[in-house]
């Protein structure tokens, strides 16, 4: 029986357990229930703190789990980055007080404040800077303010926070997180991890993917296939008017209205859009 560890909390826990029920997952959760059983799939799902999952994984209790790039390089264990999920994306900066900092290297001798203590002292010890991390659970933003630390280090989705706090980034980035799948080194190739892959994949590519279907002139099909080629090729079918063809295709979710105003230009007609939920493409 497979093992996965989910998120039990915040951004990470509401898009996973999304994907996995979109991957055909049961994530039904009754109750405050931490062990979750899917008979059908031959699955077991823990709900765990976001940030023990990399330790679990990495200690071989479970055999795969949904967790944060971030988290997973703070914990320091033996988990390993399988697969990039594409939701929770964000950046890991330093902040300083608004003109007070602007190159790394300024940080020597300095205090950080931060939660993720190991990602942050490897980071500087590859820079070969020398500062005392200071480590916080949270309100990171008030530490400077508060006289514990003179710069932050945390993760920065639009910044507003940190300018609520009259604090800026400067710097590099030290690193770009999202949700990824890890394991460890002997379950890549594990069977049931290749299928939950490949249906995480395949929800992924749903959703960056959506059907065009459309009826075209047979003498204007060149110039519209032409402009929405699809994957292999678009499917072509015969409409009870022998000039007229009825066409099926798949184009990225981010093409489409310029795809929809090209088709339209081209001769195309009729242009429908259709949502997909799954795929394997």
């Amino acid at each position: 029986m497979l093992r996965i560890a989910v998120p039990n909390k915040g951004s990470l826990h509401e898009a996973a357990v999304r994907m996995l029920t979109e991957s055909g997952y049961k994530v039904n959760r009754r109750g405050r229930e931490l062990v979750l059983f899917d008979d059908v799939n031959d699955v077991e799902l823990f709900l765990l703190r976001p940030r023990d999952i990399a330790v679990y994984v990495g200690q071989g209790t479970i055999h795969v789990g949904i967790t944060g790039r971030d988290l997973l390089l703070d914990s320091g264990a033996p988990a390993v980055e399988i697969q990039q999920l594409g939701f929770a994306r964000s950046k890991f900066r330093f902040a300083a007080p608004a003109g007070q900092m602007k190159e790394l290297k300024e940080i020597e001798g300095k205090r950080v404040a931060s939660s993720y203590d190991h990602l942050v002292k490897t980071f500087l010890e590859r820079e070969g800077i020398s500062a005392q991390v200071v480590h916080l659970d949270g309100a990171i933003e008030s530490s400077v303010q508060l006289g514990v630390a003179d710069v932050i280090a945390d993760v920065v989705e639009t910044g507003s926070t940190l300018r609520a706090a009259g604090l800026e980034v400067f710097g590099p980035v030290l690193l770009e997180s999202e949700a990824i799948l890890i394991s460890r080194d002997e379950y890549r190739d594990d069977p049931q991890v290749a299928v939950l892959k490949r249906r995480l994949d395949g929800v992924m590519r749903a959703h960056a993917n959506v059907v065009v279907d459309y009826n075209v002139n047979e003498r204007d099909i060149e110039r519209t296939t032409a402009i929405a080629p699809g994957f292999e090729s678009p499917t072509i079918s015969p409409l009870a008017d022998p000039q007229w063809l009825a066409v099926r295709v798949v184009v990225p979710r981010g093409d489409i209205n310029r795809v929809m105003d090209e088709l339209y230009d081209a001769g195309a007609r009729g242009i429908l859009v259709t949502e997909l939920s799954a795929s394997r493409l």
